[in-house]
Parts: structure tokens; sequence; C-alpha cells
């Protein structure tokens, strides 16, 4: 009887271990699926810029959308010479914005606090075609951020930080801030590729704990290659279920082209598939602009990269250096692919791309004599 319940311990034994591989290796997405993703998040028809700073000298970058109740709102952030800060905007149609103010400023060198903030809201609806709304957790608002304790643009060991906040998430106020990063380039856990500089963090909630948590985070970082001559970013995933205790996930970086820049993730969920829109710089070698592209997943950690041609490259005097850093969402059959925009002059706002012929915007970038600089 021992001997018989033995070999049935061991049978289970071998069964769960293969099931567990099993949901380690997932499938690749074939072509053809990875082609039918294509044809539903293409945005061929450029609509224009949708945010210029009034001050011509000020670059902005890096949208983040949701919805609240009838209106939708986006984050961007703000550079002025100093250092990043994070604004919030409103608009009823996608297209036309008005400014709120600032969620997370710049804060003085005499602070303690991290002087510089770029932030991204987290636990946005990341449904294809849903509300985009965002949600609370522990009765908060939550937004990641990178930064550091130095001036300029993007100077200093950057870090990744949390902030948070339990009042309307749709008025413009400063968030509180966790006091310590929640993920530093000298975790034990962190590795050589991200020793030097963690950038852009963008969180889903994943209810259904595809990777074993319910928060994981997609987050871009440079570290052994972080030389001028041979700058490499790549793309990590990290888990957390409090919001605050983050693990980097053993088979990292996810997404690495070996050469130039990859970051700024954002995922959408079409159907049962993941779908990351994220920008591209500087490959394959050779390349000299910035542009957006996508791959997908079925488990939110192996991921099949898209090799057909760019979701969005440089075409306009508008964004005629580079085309980069996405955020996409569906709205009543309507694919808006908004995407930050740098002419040759160095002038830095954001754009929109969309499936539909919507016409083009008036919004123009002031015209300047010299080339702006970081």
């Amino acid at each position: 009887m021992k001997s018989r319940f033995l070999s049935l311990l061991i049978c289970l034994c071998t069964a769960l271990t293969v099931f567990s591989q099993s949901k380690q290796l997932e499938p690749a997405v074939s072509d053809d699926v990875m082609h039918q993703i294509y044809d539903k998040i293409k945005t061929p028809y450029k609509y224009g810029m949708v945010m210029i700073h009034d001050d011509t000298s000020s670059m902005i970058d890096c949208a983040t959308i949701f919805k609240q109740d009838s209106l939708w709102y986006m984050t961007y952030l703000v550079f002025e010479g100093k250092g990043y800060e994070t604004w919030l905007a409103k608009s009823d149609n996608l297209l036309d914005w008005e400014t709120i103010g600032t969620v997370l400023p710049y804060v003085s060198v005499h602070d303690n606090k991290w002087n510089q903030s770029a932030g991204y809201p987290s636990l946005i609806d990341y449904n294809w075609g849903g509300s985009y709304a965002i949600s609370k957790y522990d009765n908060k608002y939550w937004m990641s951020y990178f930064g550091s304790n130095s001036m300029g643009y993007e100077r200093g060991k950057l870090s990744i930080g949390m902030a948070f906040t339990e009042s309307n998430v749709t008025e413009a106020h400063a968030w509180n801030r966790l006091d310590k990063p929640i993920m530093a380039t000298n975790d034990a856990d962190a590795g050589v590729w991200e020793s030097d500089k963690l950038y852009k963090s963008s969180i889903i909630w994943d209810s259904a704990k595809t990777t074993g948590s319910q928060f994981v985070m997609f987050y871009n970082a440079v570290g052994d290659t972080s030389t001028f001559e041979n700058w490499v970013e790549r793309i990590g995933v990290a888990t957390s279920d409090d919001m605050v205790n983050w693990k980097r996930y053993e088979g990292n970086p996810v997404i690495d082209h070996g050469v130039g820049l990859t970051g700024d993730a954002v995922i959408q969920k079409i159907d049962s598939l993941y779908v990351m829109f994220y920008y591209g710089a500087f490959w394959p070698k050779g390349r000299k602009d910035a542009f957006n592209r996508f791959a997908c997943s079925y488990d939110l950690l192996h991921w099949t990269d898209w090799t057909g041609e760019d979701l969005i490259s440089t075409s306009e005097n508008y964004d005629e250096k580079y085309a980069h850093k996405p955020y996409v969402v569906k709205h009543n059959g309507v694919v808006y692919h908004f995407y930050t925009a740098v002419n040759k002059l160095e002038q830095r706002g954001l754009a929109v791309a969309t499936s539909k012929d919507l016409g083009k915007s008036t919004l123009k970038f002031e015209k300047v004599d010299l080339k702006l600089r970081r």
C-alpha cells in the first residue's frame, strides 16, 4: 500500500512539474494573429499636435490617458530646464485639451524628497475599447514616477517612486509620495542591465494574477551599456500585491533589441491577448530616428515582437526627428495613438494619430531661431 501511495505521489509531482513548465513556456503568437492585431491598432491618419507648451523653450512629453465620468484626462511631463514635473489636462473629445495644473510639482532642492518627478497614473482599465477608468486600491489612487535628486534632464541615478492620493483624481493637487523609492538601481534583485537609470513605469491591475501577483509593472532601464557611444535601454517586469513592495521578474529583460532604446511600454488587452505598445530608437543599428511599435503575449512575460512596419514614425515637420512614446486607446470605434513629437529644433509636444480621418490640428510649435537644449 505504501509503495502504491508513493507511486501516485510521484506521478502527481511529475504532472504538476509539467503543468508548471507549460505555464512558463507560453507559445509564441503566430504571424497571422500578429497581422490581425496590427490591422486593429494601426492609425494611418496623423491629426497633428494636441499639446504644446506656451513657453517655446519648454518641452512636453509622455501622455497617459484615462477617463472619469464623461471627461478624458491626460497626465503629461513638463521639462523647463530644472527637471520633470507632471501636469494634468482634460478633454471632452480626445483632441482638444485644457490644462488643469500640476499633480507632481518640482520639489525644492532644499527638500529631502526628490526634486523632479516624471509620473504615470496606475491601475487604468486596459481593456481595448473599455472604460479607461482609473481605479483605487486601498482607497487610494496611485501614480508611479521616476526621478532623482539631481537637476537637469534625466540626471543622476534615476529611481522609481510611488505617489498616491485619496482626493479627486481629476483636480490639480500635489499627490503624496512614499518616502523611499519602490525600485532602485542598487536593489538586491536589480540586474546589470538596469544598474544606472530606471525610467518610465506602467502598472496594470491583473485580477487574474496571470504572473502570480495582482499588480504588474513594465519599466525600461539602462545599466551596463550606459556609455554615450553604447547606450542600450530594455524593458523589464516587476510584480507586487500591495503597490509598495515589488519583485523583479527573473527572466528580465522581456524586450531587448541589443542596441539603441526600447521603452515606455503601455499595455492593452485585446480579447485574450496582451498587446504592449512601446517605442524604439536607433535600431536597427544605424537608424537615427525614434518610432512606435508593439509586441504581443499570452502571459505578460513572454513577448512576440512585431516585425512589420512601424505603428508611428517620422513623417511631418512637427515630428521630423522623433515620433515616439505611445499611449493608445480605442473609443467609439476609433483608435487614438498619442505620441511625443520632436522636430529638428528639439521642440517637443504631444501629437495624435487616428484610425479614422478626423481632419488636421491647427496647433503648431511657435517658431524659434535656435535649436533647444535639454
